[in-house]
Order: structure tokens, then C-alpha cells, then sequence
């Protein structure tokens, strides 16, 4: 029986026989492909050579790719953990050629490994083939089913419909029919009562698909017509998971040498044992499905967050510590534990995890905690929601209180369904339903983009001259319209252009397109499908016209001067805090820099001052660029630059060179590093666990920062009459502040103290109770004093309620007696409704509250509202 890592080295060596170049997997998130968060398929690093944007470099190329679905079209997130075979991470074998063999070597190689190879038996494989499409004028796929049927009796070839096999990169571009084998891994005896061709593709567990083999042979237009493509490519994706189960003769990929390793230290943990309790199973196999995906997304580069991909992974760990919480009793953080165990398993195929590991296991333990705190905090408010909605003498929860919970404050919505089952309530799902809609229906809204067809009006590749030049002749090779927020712009592609399209963190260039009679300004230039596409907002008269591209040189320096400045910090950073430090991520505008780096401390003020040091020594040298284009990888690695984890590279690199600083970088950069002038760093931060951020502004921002700081310092010398020494002038301002405020506080205090005897001398009774009230001028938080000592002091039942005027404003507040909280009063409830006589709102406590409002002549009225809903008027 084959293991998970033999098997994975077996499928390359097969496709390497072939005459195949086997290339490593491209990192799991996405850099530089607006489209794009997750490579969700084998074929994702390769969509370029398909689109025929950039040239082939082999025609022929097999993988192992990292892949992640969780999100947009393809989302298995909550199958994952409940089912046998879906996952958020999982690898795809694959094997691709572009415009060399097409579906018959394809077939023929798919049956010669999985039979002769791996020797899976042949009567339990089926294909499925595309039963063509009147519509579009497609016929069946004939020529594959004439190839499988060399293999195959002709009823274990299937006819599949247009969803299941005619595969589709999007609503426009590549596409083609697509065989899929599938494989019946059911006992005998089911076999034999029910064919495995009625079970293909009726989700049944033990009958799945293993492998997909895609013809792509046509071009899909904006207007969904179909044309063929020019050069025909094979794509081929099979599932590395599913493909262990079948080897292994197991029935669930977690049943597999590929989880199993980890769902043992994780029932350890727990101190249970798997298969004995289903919903700790399904648990145990999230877990391991998502500490996967977890560790391979931050070693991409990916940091849990707030926004986009990040999010996604916060959602997914969030999704598995709250698995644990709930079914193991996980109440500490624990996931960040099973990196070892990880490591053991796939560490020799993917090398990145064992450097990236004390980065990994801090960035999972910190975010584990935090949700930790969330839960807790989530089940508070949920107890609150429960008690107030019981109040209204219903058991339902609302669905928008319930939706808050999820968006405000990440509590899950299964987590509180469990809770309020357990305390004989339900949720208003429809409700819930509604709000999770109208969030969605925003977020389509605010990314919607209506794209056109690409309108060619000559062939050719894009060249970009900008390492070399500020502006060139240009003619238009294609365009398009698109429609963005109501806005109609439009993209276009130059055979050669010098704006830089936005990639590694650097801003694309914005400048004119300039011809006899008119001039466009480029607006943005992005990266799309490894094209430059330049955005403008009109298009020229004449389009077929050649054209003076010239960017906006001022910017673009500014971004020079930043984005080298970020090569000597790097090297500084490195000089001073240790070599452990390593890039994370970038942003680089004319305006300022960020850099992103792990560390796992606040870098302290010394350092700080240390690091801009060695920046201006390096920008004094004045070192010169020293620019290799096109230089192998192997050796600009032997010349000391690094590769970045996370970062896809070629066989072929650009190395920038200034004195000692060595970096693999696509940017642009100034010719000399004195053009930086200076670089002033202004903030330090922390953007997750290890890693931290640092702000910094170059050239003439660095000029304006520290005028900025000059003029500040000369307005505070003025506030103190321009002494000499500042800094002990502001010391003794602050001391005798410090002595005032005392004085204040003590003078308040007596006054307080004045103010409760007087209102405790004035008290009334009424049916039992102690009714004490205050109007008048005052402060809020010395009125607040009052009320909490009137309670620690008054025995039995009281009522105190005050309207205090503080300059233009107002204040409610109710305190009660604990009694009289027991017996229904509530403060709360009293100030809400009274305040809306002092057109304001407020809440708190049931026996103390507060509300804040502008109308202060309906104060009086807003005293003796809450006087009669106490039963005393």
C-alpha cells in the first residue's frame, strides 16, 4: 500500500517519464490577480500561458498544486468535517499541455497510471464524458468517449450534462468539455445490487469523482458565443486526497495516512478516541481539515484579518476552535500545538512550513486566544438577548440580534443555535437569513463590475519599458469597456508601455497618452492575467492612432525613492534586530512606504533610531543600482538574495543590487540611492502575532515630515512663551496640573458629599418606599458618586433620580434599591422610556442607568415620568 508521500512522488515521476516538467506548487493566496483571493485549481499559475498573455516556457508541465475552496463559486466550507471527502485545503495532481498532445495522450496516460501504475481495478473505474449541447451547437464528445471505450465497456461511459462536464473559467475565456473519472469504492455485495453507473454523480461517499481531464478548446465571448481556441490545452486536476483513500482502501479521506496523524494528537488533546462519539468526530476532522489550511495560508503570506482573503482564514480558524470549544471542551488555545505533527507529514514536500514554524504556531495561538475572549464575550451578550426576549414572553430570538452576534462580534450562528436549543429557545432563521442577503447584496454591489469583450485592433505581446524609460511611442493593441459604480470607463493594452501595472506592493503608474490633437490621462495601470492594462476615462479619437505614452515622472520617482527605501530597511532591520527578520509584505505610493516583517516584539525606540541610521549611511554612500535582468534563480540565490515565502518566481529573476543589499524585485528604483535624500520613520506597529509594521516617508515626504515636526515644536515653544528648555517647562506645567486637579477633586468631593446630605435629608416617603430627586446644574460623574453612595448608605427600598444640567446638555439617571429591582422595576427600561421628553437615549443596569439629551426644558417631565412608572406620583 502506497503512502500519502509516495503516492504524491509516484504521480511526478510517472508525468516526468512523459517528458513533462514538473514545477513546484505556486503559493496557496494569490498575489497580482485581482479575481482571484485563493488558487482554488491546479490550472490557476498557469492561466496566463492559456490566455495566451505570456509565452509557453515548456509545453508540457505536471504538479502537485496547494489549492483552498471556500469562497465564491466553489465554497465547501460547511461540508468540511461532516462529510468523507470535502476540504478546505487540498492538493490537486495535475498535468498540462499547452498546444502540444491533446485528448487522446491525455486519456491514454490518465488509465496507464491509475491501472498499470497504482493498479486500481479497472471494473470499478468510470468515465464521464459531455453529452454536447444543442443550444450552443455542440455536439457529444465523441472523439473522448471513442478513446475511453479502448478501456472501458461502453457502460461505464456516462453521458454527463454541461454543469458536470463542460468545464468553464468564468463567465468568459477558456473553456471545453471535460471527462471525469470516477471510482466505486463500495463492498461487493452494494455493487452487485445497484451498477456503479447509476450512482455517478449522485453524491454518494464511497462514489466519487478522483480525476478530471478538461479539453479546452474554445474561447467564451462576452456575448456567450463560443470560438475556438487557437492553441487547444489539456488540463488536468485529480484530487491527491481522494486518490490516498482509494489506494489505501479506506472510505474516508480522514480514515488516510494524510489526517490521521493529526487527528490522533488531537484526540489525545481531548482525551477521547476517534469513532467513538460522532459529533467530536466530525470535530476532530475539522480540525485537521483546517490547521491544514491555516498553516499553509500564513507560510503564503496570508495573516489572519478583517478584510478579504484574511478574513477567510480568520473564519476558517474561528470555524475550528469554536469545533473544539463545543465538542472537545477546548477552553485554551490548543490548534497552534498540532504544527509539529503537520510538519511531520508534509514537511518534506513543502519545506516552507519547518522555516515558517515559530511564525505559525504565534500567529494560530494569538488568534485562538482572541476568539477565546470573543466566545465568552459572544456568550454573554447571548444570555442577555435570551433574557430579554423571554421577557416579551416568546422563545424565539430574533434573527437581527442573532445576525449581529455573527457580524459584529464573530459569534457563530450554529454556536447560538446550540445555546438556545439548550435553553428551549430557537432562532428567527428567515430573519437571519434576510440580513446575511442584504450584506451580501452590499458587498456585490460595491465590487460589481460590468466587463466587455476585448475589442483587437493589432496581435502582439505587451512589452514594458519602464526600467529603461519615462515615455515611448505607443500604439494600441486592444481595448475594452468596462462599467464600475455607475462609472463607464475603459482598459487598454500598448504593444510597449513604460507605466509600471501595480505588483509586489507597488502602486501602478498613472500619466498621459498623448497624439497630435489630444492628450488621455491614464488614470491607474493594473496587472490583469500578467497584462498591464492601462485605465482611462474616455477613449482616444482615433484608436488606431500612434501615441506618446508618458508617465507622470514627479510620482514615479517619489515611488522610487520609497520603494528602494524599503530594500536598505530591510537590510537594516535584519543588521539590527537579527536575521530572523524577513519581509511580509509592502506598500509602496509616492506619498510613503510600509513594511511589513516578522519579529515577535514591539521594536523598541533604540532600535528604531538605530535602523534609520544605517538607512541614511546607506543613502550617503550613494550606492549605485546594479540592475541583472532575466539571471537564473539559482544564481542570484548564490548571490545572496532571498526568496520571499509566498512569492511565486520563474526559472528567471530580476536581482536589485544597492551595495550590500541584495533583493529579488520586479519594481522599479533610482538609479543611486542618494536620490532617497533621508528616511524618516513614523510609526512602529504591531499587525498580527510576530509580525510588525513600519511607516516611513522618503525624499521630500521625509522633508515635510520634519518641518511638520519643526512647526509643532515652534507652536508648543510659543504656548509656553519660547523657553529655552521646553520639554522642563511642559514637566511643570504638568505637576502643577496634576496639584490643581487634587484640589479639584477634593473641592468636588466635599461638594458631593454636601449634595447626597442634602438630598437624603430631603428625602420622601411614598408606599414604603424613599423617593430622592435632584434637578438642577451639575456634573454627571460627580452626580454618579452620589447615586452609588446613596446605595451603599440607604437601608430598605429607595428610588433616586436626578436631571442634571451640564451647559447645554442633559442628563437622566435612576438609581433603585435591589429590592425593588426583584420586584420588576427596571432602571434601564425607566430612562429609555423617559428620555425621549428630553429628546435623547439612553439605557444601562436594572438598578442603575443613565440617558443622555439636548431638550432641557422637558427634564422636569422626564423626573416624574420615571416617578410614575415607579408607582410613586
Amino acid at each position: 500500500m502506497l503512502t500519502a508521500k509516495e503516492t504524491r512522488e509516484s504521480f511526478k515521476a510517472f508525468f516526468a517519464s512523459k517528458d513533462h516538467q514538473i514545477v513546484p506548487s505556486a503559493p496557496m493566496v494569490v498575489k497580482g490577480d485581482p479575481t482571484l483571493m485563493f488558487t482554488n485549481a491546479g490550472m490557476n499559475q498557469f492561466k496566463d500561458i492559456i490566455l495566451g498573455n505570456v509565452p509557453r516556457k515548456s509545453p508540457r508541465v505536471a504538479d502537485s498544486q496547494k489549492c483552498l475552496r471556500v469562497s465564491g463559486k466553489h465554497n465547501d466550507l460547511e461540508e468540511v468535517g461532516h462529510d468523507t471527502y470535502h476540504h478546505t485545503m487540498f492538493e490537486m495532481l495535475g498535468n498540462w499541455s499547452f498546444g502540444d498532445y491533446f485528448k487522446k495522450e491525455a486519456i491514454n496516460w490518465a488509465w496507464e497510471y491509475l491501472v498499470d501504475v497504482l493498479k486500481l481495478n479497472p471494473e470499478r473505474l468510470y468515465a464521464t464524458v459531455f453529452e454536447g449541447s444543442p443550444a450552443e451547437g455542440l455536439e457529444r464528445d465523441n472523439e473522448a468517449a471513442g478513446y475511453w471505450e479502448q478501456y472501458l465497456p461502453k457502460d461505464h461511459i456516462i453521458n454527463g450534462n454541461k454543469h458536470d462536464n463542460f468545464w468553464e473559467m468564468g463567465d468568459t475565456g477558456p473553456c471545453g468539455p471535460c471527462s471525469e473519472i470516477h471510482i466505486d469504492l463500495r463492498p461487493e455485495e452494494e455493487r452487485k445490487v445497484l451498477p456503479g453507473q447509476d450512482m455517478v454523480n449522485k453524491d454518494h461517499p464511497q462514489v466519487i469523482e478522483i480525476w478530471n481531464l478538461v479539453f479546452m478548446q474554445f474561447n467564451r465571448k462576452a456575448d456567450a458565443s463560443l470560438e475556438p481556441l487557437p492553441a487547444k490545452v489539456i488540463d488536468t486536476g485529480m484530487g491527491f486526497e481522494r486518490l490516498c483513500m482509494a489506494l489505501q482502501g479506506k472510505t474516508s479521506n480522514y480514515d488516510t495516512d494524510v489526517f490521521q496523524p493529526i487527528i490522533k494528537v488531537v484526540a489525545g488533546m481531548a482525551g477521547t478516541v476517534y469513532g467513538n462519539n460522532k459529533e467530536q468526530d466530525v470535530a476532530m476532522r475539522v480540525i485537521a481539515d483546517h490547521i491544514r489550511t491555516i498553516a499553509f495560508a500564513i507560510t503564503d503570506g496570508q495573516l489572519p484579518s478583517n478584510a478579504k482573503a484574511g478574513y477567510v482564514i480568520r473564519r476558517i480558524l474561528r470555524r475550528a476552535v469554536r469545533y473544539g470549544y463545543t465538542f472537545l471542551g477546548r477552553r485554551e488555545a490548543f490548534m497552534y500545538k498540532l504544527l509539529p505533527v503537520l510538519i511531520e507529514t508534509m514537511g518534506d514536500a513543502y519545506p516552507e512550513l519547518i522555516a515558517q514554524k515559530t511564525l505559525i504556531e504565534k500567529v494560530i495561538k494569538e488568534e485562538e486566544e482572541s476568539f477565546l475572549r470573543t466566545l465568552e464575550t459572544g456568550i454573554r451578550l447571548l444570555d442577555k438577548k435570551m433574557e430579554d426576549t423571554k421577557a416579551t414572553g416568546t422563545n424565539v430570538l430574533n434573527g437581527v440580534d442573532a445576525f449581529t452576534l455573527y457580524d459584529t462580534y464573530g459569534f457563530p450562528l450554529d454556536l447560538t443555535e446550540l445555546i438556545l436549543r439548550e435553553n428551549g429557545m430557537e432562532v428567527n432563521i428567515d430573519e437571519f437569513n434576510a440580513e446575511m442577503q442584504k450584506q451580501k447584496e452590499r458587498a456585490r454591489n460595491a465590487a460589481a463590475i460590468e466587463t466587455g469583450d476585448w475589442i483587437t485592433l493589432k496581435e502582439g505581446e505587451s512589452k514594458f519599458v519602464g526600467y529603461d524609460l519615462f515615455e515611448c511611442e505607443a500604439e494600441i493593441l486592444r481595448y475594452r469597456q468596462i462599467k464600475q459604480k455607475n462609472k463607464t470607463l475603459y482598459q487598454i493594452v500598448l504593444d510597449q508601455t513604460p507605466f509600471y501595472a501595480e505588483m509586489g506592493g507597488q502602486v501602478g503608474d498613472t500619466g498621459w497618452l498623448i497624439s497630435d490633437d489630444e492628450m488621455i490621462e491614464i488614470i491607474d495601470t493594473k496587472r490583469e492575467n500578467n497584462l498591464p492594462v492601462h485605465l482611462i476615462v474616455k477613449l482616444p479619437n482615433d484608436v488606431t492612432a500612434t501615441f506618446t505614452a508618458k508617465i507622470n515622472e514627479k510620482k514615479r520617482v517619489q515611488c522610487e525613492c520609497n520603494h528602494s527605501a524599503t530594500h536598505l530597511l530591510h537590510e537594516a532591520l535584519r543588521e539590527v534586530l537579527g536575521t530572523h527578520v524577513e519581509q511580509k509584505g509592502s506598500y509602496v505610493s509616492p506619498q510613503s512606504l510600509r513594511f511589513d516583517f516578522s519579529h515577535f516584539q514591539k521594536v523598541t525606540d533604540e532600535e528604531l533610531r538605530k535602523v534609520e541610521r544605517l538607512v541614511s549611511e546607506k543613502i550617503r554612500a550613494n550606492y549605485p543600482l546594479e540592475e541583472h535582468r532575466n539571471m537564473p534563480i539559482a544564481d542570484a540565490k548564490a548571490m545572496g538574495a532571498m526568496a520571499l515565502f509566498g512569492e511565486k518566481y520563474g526559472d528567471e529573476v530580476r536581482v536589485v543590487k544597492y551595495g550590500s543589499s541584495v533583493e529579488l524585485c520586479g519594481g522599479t528604483h533610482i538609479p543611486a540611492t542618494g536620490m532617497i535624500g533621508s528616511l524618516r520613520i513614523i510609526g512602529e506597529s504591531s499587525i498580527a502575532a510576530g509580525v510588525r509594521r513600519i511607516e516611513a516617508v522618503t525624499a521630500e515626504g521625509a522633508e515635510d515630515y520634519v518641518y511638520a515636526q519643526q512647526d509643532l515644536l515652534n507652536e508648543v515653544r510659543a504656548l509656553f512663551n519660547n523657553m529655552p528648555n521646553i520639554s522642563l517647562a511642559i514637566r511643570k506645567s504638568i505637576e502643577e496640573n496634576s496639584d490643581m486637579k487634587k484640589q479639584l477633586d477634593n473641592y468636588i468631593k466635599e461638594k458631593a458629599a454636601g449634595l447626597k446630605k442634602d438630598i437624603v435629608a430631603k428625602a420622601i416617603e411614598r408606599n414604603g418606599v424613599k423617593l430622592m430627586t435632584f434637578i438642577g446644574k451639575g456634573n454627571p460623574d460627580a452626580m454618579k458618586d452620589v447615586a452609588f453612595q446613596i446605595k451603599s448608605e440607604t437601608e430598605g427600598s429607595f428610588l433616586f433620580v436626578a436631571g442634571i444640567v451640564d451647559d447645554a446638555k442633559c442628563t437622566l439617571m435612576v438609581m433603585l434599591s435591589d429590592d425593588l429591582v426583584v420586584d420588576g422595576l427596571n432602571a434601564g427600561k425607566m430612562v429609555k422610556d423617559a428620555a425621549k421628553h428630553i429628546q435623547g437615549g439612553g439605557g444601562g443596569q436594572p438598578h442603575f442607568a443613565t440617558a443622555g439629551g439636548k431638550n432641557l426644558n422637558g427634564l422636569s417631565i422626564a423626573v416624574n415620568t420615571v416617578i410614575e412608572a415607579a408607582g410613586l406620583m
